[in-house]
């Protein structure tokens, strides 16, 4: 198949009379013990509604996962105690819990692929076919917002406190899987609003 008519499929998804205002999109961030999809668990999945332009924080999803593997290390970063004294349901009530929040919604994400891959194994382990979700990146979108010139230098990738800085976006619970997609939902609207002062862009303009 060529890139052409992968991308054609792609838009051929959403109709084109569907605006990004009235789309309803989950913004999600993990927290893991680790970066190996195969030994690695996921400790927690943020997530948040986005649609009309407004987060919806009173309709936040944010659930803590049983789980035996513990990394010291990590845990200094995302500072979730093995004895963190919390009802944590099992990786599949949770999962289960999740899918619910998620629906047919788009993904968001920063690095989604991470995020997603992490999910997706966790749910083969409890049985639980693949998420089918149309996925949008903001590292990718972030770049399409910037100038293309020999002046500027771009980076290969951008992290989350990258467009945290860029966008003066709080960093207070940076770290946190709830906290984390709150900033990835106010870094997505910053970008799509670059993205509509340099031309026209509908839901089908963010997938190419």
């Amino acid at each position: 198949m060529s890139l052409f008519n992968f991308w054609k499929k792609e838009e051929d998804l959403f109709d084109e009379n569907i605006s990004i205002e009235e789309t309803r999109f989950v913004v999600l961030d993990t927290e893991t013990t680790g970066f190996d999809y195969d030994n690695d668990r996921i400790l927690c999945i943020g997530a948040l509604i986005l649609q009309n332009g407004t987060i919806a924080i009173q309709d936040s999803f944010e659930v803590y996962i049983q789980q035996d593997h513990y990394d010291k290390s990590t845990a200094q970063i995302h500072g979730i105690l093995k004895a963190f004294v919390i009802q944590r349901p099992t990786e599949l009530e949770a999962l289960q819990q999740f899918l619910a929040f998620l629906g047919d919604s788009i993904i968001i994400a920063h690095h989604a692929v991470f995020d997603v891959t992490m999910i997706n194994k966790a749910l083969e382990r409890n049985g639980l076919p693949h998420l089918t979700n149309q996925r949008l990146d903001t590292a990718i979108l972030y770049k399409k917002t910037l100038i293309k010139s020999h002046l500027f230098e771009r980076k290969d990738h951008y992290t989350l406190d990258d467009l945290a800085d860029k966008f003066d976006i709080s960093k207070k619970d940076r770290h946190t899987a709830l906290g984390d997609a709150y900033i990835t939902a106010i870094a997505f609207l910053k970008i799509v609003k670059k993205l509509k002062e340099k031309k026209h862009i509908n839901l089908n303009g963010l997938f190419i």
